[in-house]
């Protein structure tokens, strides 16, 4: 994702003789699958991890990881309610809650060596949840990786207002990567964990004899149905 011997500053903690190196301070925004796996990648390589997402319940899977949850408090019940979410992924969030957190994050990007934002919602734009200012505030030679890059309302942007879709830049001395094929930078690696989902799916809807079978009672399976018996399900 980014050259190590380009940013020094992403080592680990490392002891020389000359004195010591600190560790690369890491805050991931969007705590889903990717957000997961990119805490407990920056976790093995040493790094300060600080993670944010709407979602409580995810506090305990973001420590279990190494990381800690950038707390941001819930004052009325239309918060605590849209912060539950639906099927793992987040809902749209009352400005007042989405105000307190933007405080929240901006002083950790500050400080932050490397951002990495996944925070989408099912249906609709992504949430821009990384300023200018944050941008500009943070230390000449870090990192922003935009996940939700194109995502945006005008299709270019993403979690960052500056993130360019497809291209890396620089502004503000900061790189923004917004690939928005990263899965293609990788792809034997890809194609192998897409095939494994794949034949995951599929046993879930094939019997051990080869019959196709539709579990409305398997969450997952419910969740991809589209249509059924001419009723459209899913829209």
């Amino acid at each position: 994702m980014v050259a190590a011997d380009k940013y020094q500053r992403f080592f680990p903690m490392l002891m020389t003789a000359a004195g010591t190196v600190k560790a690369a301070r890491v805050v991931i925004l969007g705590v889903g699958v990717a957000g997961l796996q990119a805490i407990a990648t920056a976790k093995r390589l040493g790094a300060v991890i600080e993670a944010s997402d709407v979602r409580p319940s995810v506090k305990e899977q973001i420590e279990s990881l190494g990381g800690k949850f950038i707390e941001v408090s819930y004052d009325t019940a239309e918060e605590k309610e849209a912060a539950v979410g639906v099927g793992g992924y987040a809902r749209p969030m009352p400005q007042s809650w989405l105000d307190r957190q933007k405080i929240e994050v901006a002083k950790r990007v500050a400080l932050a060596d490397v951002v990495i934002s996944t925070a989408l919602i099912p249906g609709r734009a992504a949430p821009v949840l990384v300023t200018e200012d944050m941008v500009k505030s943070m230390k000449p030679g870090s990192v922003i990786v935009d996940i939700a890059a194109g995502k945006a309302a005008d299709g270019v942007g993403g979690n960052c207002v500056l993130t360019e879709a497809g291209k890396t830049v620089v502004k503000h001395g900061v790189t923004l990567v917004g690939e928005t094929n990263l899965a293609a930078l990788v792809a034997a690696d890809a194609s192998a964990l897409y095939a494994r989902n794949v034949l995951d799916f599929l046993k879930l809807v094939l019997t051990k004899d080869g019959q196709f079978t539709v579990d409305l009672e398997d969450d997952i399976v419910a969740a991809c149905l589209m249509t059924q018996g001419g009723e459209v399900k899913r829209k």
